[in-house]
C-alpha cells in the first residue's frame, strides 16, 4: 500500500512509537507522534529531523483532524483519549507490530512467541536455531528492537522470529504469523489489562488471523493453554515436561522426545546435554524444538544449536564470581512466576534481590518458595512493602530493606558467603527506578563488576 500523504497519528513515544513514526515519515506519510510527557533528548531531535509533527505532554483533539490511522505504542492502555476517540470515530488503531507485519516484504514466514515468561529465551533461540540452519532469520519484536526498525535487513522469503506481547496484541488487525507459540499464561500486567480473562484473551490473539496450513505450539502443562486448542485455526503442537502429549514434545527418560505425526515418535536430544538449565529452560527448549520442527529444520541441526545455545542477557546470566560467590542477573524476571522459576534453577543458597513496580501481582506464592530456597532478602522499590509484609507471613526472618539499588546490591554481597548466589530476581517490573528490565540489568552487572575490580 501506498503511505503517501496520509495522515497518521502515533500515540507513545517509546522504542516502539519512534520506530513506527521514522518509517512512516520515511514512507512518505504526514505524521504526527505524541506522547503525554514531556520529553526530551537526541531520539526526539531525530524525529524533527525526519520530518515528525510532535505534540508533547498532552494529547491532540482528533474529531475535527480525523487522521486516517492511528499507530498505538505497547505502553500505552487502550483507554488514553486519542484511542478512545479513534475508536468512536471509527479510525483503525494498529499496534507498531501490526504495522510492522503490513510492511514485510513478500513471502517472508513470521513465526511468533508469546506467553509469560520465556518468551525472550524462546525467541531468541528460535532466531538462533534457523541461523545456524543457514536459512535467513531476524529476529525482533518485544526482544528489544522493534520489527519495523529492522523491515530493511528483511529480505523476501525470510523468516522474522519475533517476540510478541499482550499490549501489541491488543491492536492487531491481520498479524499473521506462520508458526505461532504461547509458551504459558499467569497473572500479569493486570493492572494494564484489568482481569485475568482480558490478559488471556490478548495473548490468544496470537493465532486469531493463523489458517489450517499454519502452526501453534501450546503448553500441554498449563491448563490455559491447553484449552486454547479447541480455538486453534492451525495445526496444534504440544510440548511437556509431565507425560506425552497427543502431537508434539516430551521428555521421556531423561531425553526430548518428539512426534509431528501420529504414531512415530524420534529422540531428539538429551536433557544433560541443553545448554540451558532449569525445568523452564526445558520448556523453552522443546518450544522452540517444536517451532523449529514445524519449519522442517533436520533433527540433527537443531541438536547442535540446542548444546550451544547461550544464556541470553538479563534472564538467568552469568555476571562474575567474587570470593566463591556466583552474581546471577535476571532482572527479565518481571512477575513473581519468572522469579519462582528462577529460584528453581539453582541448588545453591540464595541472596536474593527483589522489588521495583507491582504490575497487579500476588506476591504470597513467591514468598512461600523463598522459604528455605532465600538465605537473605533485599527488597528496593515501590513493592518492597508488599514483599516484606508477603515474606514475613510466608516465615522469612532475614530480609532487609534497601534505600536504592547500589545499596541493595552491596547488602546482598555482604550477606553471601562462598558457595552462595547472589541472583537479581525482581519479580516486579522496573519503571519505578529504571527505564526498562535491561537498564536494571546493565547498572546490577555494572555495579558487581566494579566490586569485582576493587578485588
Amino acid at each position: 500500500m501506498s503511505w503517501q500523504g496520509q495522515s497518521i497519528l502515533v500515540v507513545g513515544l517509546g522504542r516502539s512509537g519512534r520506530a513506527a513514526a521514522v518509517e512512516l515519515a520515511r514512507q512518505g506519510a504526514r505524521v504526527t507522534a505524541c506522547d503525554r510527557q514531556l520529553l526530551e533528548g537526541e531520539e526526539l531531535a531525530a524525529l524533527s529531523r525526519a520530518g515528525v509533527k510532535l505534540i508533547l505532554g498532552g494529547y491532540p483533539e482528533i474529531g475535527e483532524w480525523r487522521p486516517e490511522l492511528v499507530i498505538t505504542s505497547p505502553g500505552v492502555p487502550s483507554g488514553e483519549p486519542p484511542l478512545v476517540e479513534a475508536r468512536k470515530l471509527g479510525i483503525p488503531i494498529w499496534s507498531e507490530l501490526e504495522l510492522a507485519y503490513r510492511l514485510l516484504p513478500a513471502g517472508v514466514k513470521v513465526i511468533a512467541i508469546t506467553g509469560t515468561n520465556g518468551k525472550t529465551t524462546t525467541t531468541s533461540l528460535c532466531g538462533r536455531i534457523l541461523q545456524e540452519t543457514g536459512l535467513p532469520a531476524v529476529v525482533g519484536g518485544n526482544i528489544g528492537i522493534p520489527l519495523v526498525k529492522e523491515l530493511q535487513d528483511i529480505k523476501p522469503g525470510s523468516y522474522v522470529v519475533c517476540e510478541v506481547s499482550s499490549f501489541q496484541l491488543e491492536a492487531i488487525t491481520s498479524f499473521h504469523p506462520r508458526v505461532a507459540a504461547i509458551l504459558n499464561i499467569t497473572p500479569d500486567h493486570l493492572d494494564r489489562h484489568g482481569s485475568l480473562a482480558n490478559y488471556i484473551a490478548a495473548k490468544e490473539r496470537v493465532m486469531a488471523y493463523q489458517e489450517a496450513g499454519d502452526f501453534v505450539v501450546l503448553n500441554y502443562d498449563d491448563p490455559v493453554t491447553r484449552a486454547m486448542a479447541s480455538r486453534a485455526r492451525g495445526q496444534v503442537l504440544f510440548f511437556s515436561r509431565q507425560g506425552r502429549p497427543p502431537r508434539g514434545a516430551w521428555l521421556e527418560e531423561g531425553a526430548i522426545y518428539y512426534d509431528l505425526g501420529p504414531g512415530n515418535p524420534a529422540r531428539l536430544c538429551p536433557r544433560e546435554e541443553l545448554s540451558l538449565k532449569g525445568n523452564h529452560n526445558l520448556e523453552n527448549s522443546m518450544a522452540a524444538s517444536l517451532v523449529a520442527l514445524a519449519l522442517g529444520v533436520e533433527p540433527m541441526r537443531l541438536r547442535q544449536t540446542l548444546k550451544t545455545f547461550p544464556a541470553v542477557p538479563h534472564r538467568l546470566e552469568p555476571v562474575a564470581e567474587i570470593n566463591g560467590v556466583h552474581y546471577i542477573n535476571d532482572s527479565k524476571g518481571t512477575n513473581p512466576e519468572a522469579t519462582m522459576k528462577a529460584l528453581e534453577a539453582y541448588p545453591n543458597p540464595l541472596v536474593l534481590i527483589a522489588g521495583g513496580r507491582n504490575k497487579g501481582s500476588d506476591f504470597t506464592l513467591l514468598a512461600q518458595q523463598m522459604v528455605g530456597r532465600v538465605k537473605h532478602l533485599v527488597l528496593v522499590g515501590e513493592a518492597a512493602p508488599e514483599l516484606e509484609e508477603a515474606a514475613r507471613k510466608a516465615g522469612l526472618t532475614s530480609i532487609y530493606r534497601a534505600r536504592d539499588f547500589a545499596v541493595a546490591v552491596r547488602e546482598a554481597s555482604r550477606a553471601a558467603a562462598p558457595g552462595d548466589i547472589v541472583m537479581l530476581s525482581p519479580a516486579c517490573a522496573s519503571w519505578d527506578m529504571f527505564k526498562n528490565y535491561e537498564e536494571r540489568g546493565d547498572i546490577f552487572k555494572s555495579l558487581v563488576r566494579q566490586m569485582q575490580d576493587a578485588g
